[in-house]
């Protein structure tokens, strides 16, 4: 896709381009993130993970992303 818009936005405090028209579920796979494996919180709110797939990631977002680790003692 030669010409394809651009978006800027904050990830975990570093700037980062992503496709222009992405939502949030395809954002966070577009940056290599594992969604069942995050909490995000978007511009200040944690978000819930129901909402990913409808709400639309626009230039100068802030994405703050936890990734959940698993363990055991």
């Amino acid at each position: 896709m030669t010409g394809a818009a651009s978006i800027s936005v904050r990830v975990n405090g570093e700037p980062r381009s992503l496709p222009a028209g992405l939502t949030l579920l395809d954002a966070l796979e577009a940056l290599g993130y594992h969604p069942r494996l995050v909490v995000v919180e978007f511009n200040g709110t944690i978000l819930a993970r129901s909402a990913w797939a409808d709400q639309p990631v626009v230039e100068t977002d802030v994405l703050e992303v936890v990734t959940i680790v698993g363990g055991g003692s």
